[in-house]
């Protein structure tokens, strides 16, 4: 068993630095790293910058004795380029676990993950918790809505997604479960030969295209009549 264990990271070595983290245990009981967010969310309650430092571990893949493995952490699902790079650097399935409400993301939820396994040839597990939280005191989060006291619905329908579009039926809404499902890992490989989808990705273009766009002075290359 591999197990991947979300946590909260604090790094004394640079100031107490806080990071959204996920840990990879190997069969053997071994750490074989960590991969921390790369894309914090500033929406509503979840204003995750207030507290959070953007990851700096970039697109990690670890080795495992059932296949190379990556974390998208929460939020980076909305990210098509982070989804990108985890493929580009040779990940066979893609975890994504999530603390998401209902009111925020759930008609995303069973596009995006799904999405991401088709466009990258690799599958994709998509993990969200269950239940909602009640705090004391209200809170606000200067979007305009009245304070409140919860975040919300966490709406679960955890499921997984394959690289030919295939996808498991979602956990439940509202009640903790475990999905178990078996995953041939020759797909990946045989769903790249079929499109080619990495043959055609053209990166050198988008390569170029991305560093002008970085510049202070870039200017879209808009036709005007």
């Amino acid at each position: 068993m591999v197990v991947i264990s979300p946590i909260l990271e604090r790094d004394e070595v640079h100031g107490d630095t806080l990071w959204n983290t996920a840990v990879v245990i190997s069969n053997t009981g071994k750490v074989i790293g960590k991969s921390r967010k790369n894309h914090i969310p500033r929406v509503g309650d979840f204003n995750e910058s207030t507290y959070y430092m953007e990851g700096n571990t970039g697109h990690k893949v670890f080795e495992t004795a059932f296949g190379r493995i990556a974390i998208n952490i929460c939020y980076g699902r909305h990210h098509p380029q982070n989804w990108m790079m985890y493929g580009i650097n040779g990940a066979d399935i893609v975890f994504n676990p999530s603390a998401t409400v209902g009111e925020l993301s759930e008609p995303m939820w069973g596009i995006e993950a799904r999405n991401a396994a088709i466009a990258n040839s690799y599958f994709t597990v998509a993990i969200n918790r269950v239940g909602t939280e009640s705090f004391p005191n209200e809170f606000s989060s200067g979007d305009g809505k009245p304070a409140h006291k919860d975040f919300g619905h966490f709406y679960g329908s955890s499921y997984v997604a394959a690289p030919d579009a295939r996808r498991t039926p979602g956990l439940s809404r509202t009640k903790d479960g475990l999905l178990v499902t078996e995953l041939d890992l020759n797909l990946c490989r045989q769903v790249k030969d079929r499109w080619n989808f990495r043959m055609t990705q053209r990166l050198d273009l988008y390569a170029k295209s991305l560093y002008d766009a970085i510049e202070p002075d870039y200017e879209p290359p808009i036709v005007k009549e």
